[in-house]
């Protein structure tokens, strides 16, 4: 059974996190969540127990409990959503500039997210670049 571990301060290890679970049963895994550009833990983990009675009893003992200062909050780990971050979001297609978004061509770029820096792009013309400004150039 795969538990999450939340709450945790950047101190513990995953040696820390399996010791504390290995008080109620064997222990297949313990995994410490971190930032993969800092290095520095998130704050959460997982741990993998073979048992499930000794899964529930371990998420029953150290649900509240103290790690190193912070009060653990365990539970039952939920599987992750097709809708979870970073899934199946579609880039506008054919040649409009590739906005972020739903998979349908809007004719402008641009981000539903101000904050989110991936995809985006202006308006973009299928030959590429912007349009010539001035009211006497010809139109290609």
């Amino acid at each position: 059974m795969n538990i999450y571990v939340g709450n945790l301060s950047r101190e513990v290890t995953e040696e820390d996190l399996r010791k504390a679970f290995e008080a109620f049963g064997q222990v297949a895994s313990a995994t410490i969540i971190k930032d993969k550009y800092s290095g520095q833990s998130r704050g959460f983990g997982f741990v993998e127990m073979s048992a499930k009675a000794e899964a529930q009893s371990a998420i029953t003992g150290l649900n509240g409990k103290e790690l190193k200062g912070r009060m653990l909050n365990v539970n039952e780990a939920r599987p992750r959503s097709e809708s979870g971050r970073g899934g199946g979001r579609g880039f506008g297609g054919g040649g409009y500039g590739g906005g972020y978004g739903d998979g349908y061509r809007s004719g402008y770029g641009g981000s539903e997210r101000r904050d989110d820096r991936r995809g985006g792009g202006g308006r973009g013309d299928r030959k590429g670049g912007r349009k010539p400004r001035g009211g006497s150039q010809r139109p290609r």
